[in-house]
């Protein structure tokens, strides 16, 4: 296993809020890919239960259910825009405040 992270809140939010996976199927698919960390949003009492829930009872999703949830998914996350942190400068600190670098 590599040693690696990998997020569950960032790139599903949008999907989770428009109905197309669930937050545990997001976390059980980060929690199945070749990971020791995987790093997850807990805003909430409610979410860490709910984190929690889904971690005791994790096992690694089949391939073909790996297969469908990347299907439904694809087409609102092609081009980045579930994850404009990553696509944009919009969320770089450095970007906004460039006095920061000297």
């Amino acid at each position: 296993m590599r040693t690696s992270t990998a997020s569950s809140s960032g790139c599903c939010r949008g999907i989770v809020y428009e109905g197309i996976a669930s937050a545990e199927e997001c976390l059980g698919y980060a929690m199945s890919l070749p990971t020791s960390v995987v790093i997850t949003g807990c805003e909430s009492v409610a979410r860490v239960s709910q984190v929690l829930r889904v971690a005791s009872g994790f096992m690694p999703m089949a391939e073909n259910d790996v297969t469908a949830l990347l299907s439904r998914t694809a087409p609102r996350a092609a081009g980045g825009g579930s994850e404009k942190y990553k696509t944009t400068t919009d969320y770089d600190g450095t970007t906004q405040n460039p006095e920061w670098m000297g």
